[in-house]
């Protein structure tokens, strides 16, 4: 099993990230990242959206006026 790759961001930077926006073809989706709350987590979605990970990915499961579930391609 591969080791899980971390991302360190400065609290500085990730501060200035306290929202994502996810474009679709059926509008746009935006997200409030707690930073404060979970950096790691944080810092790690920031630096992968940057490097263009999620670009073309789908949401994998929908549960309306609940949840949507995405982001890895594996």
């Amino acid at each position: 099993m591969k080791p899980i790759k971390t991302y360190d961001i400065k609290e500085e930077e990730l501060a200035k990230t306290a929202y994502a926006t996810i474009k679709t073809n059926k509008g746009h989706i935006t997200l409030e990242l707690f930073y404060k709350d979970a950096p790691q987590a944080v810092s790690n979605f920031v630096t992968l959206a940057k490097e263009g990970f999620y670009n073309g990915l789908n949401f994998h499961r929908v549960i309306a006026g609940f949840v949507a579930q995405g982001g890895c391609p594996y």
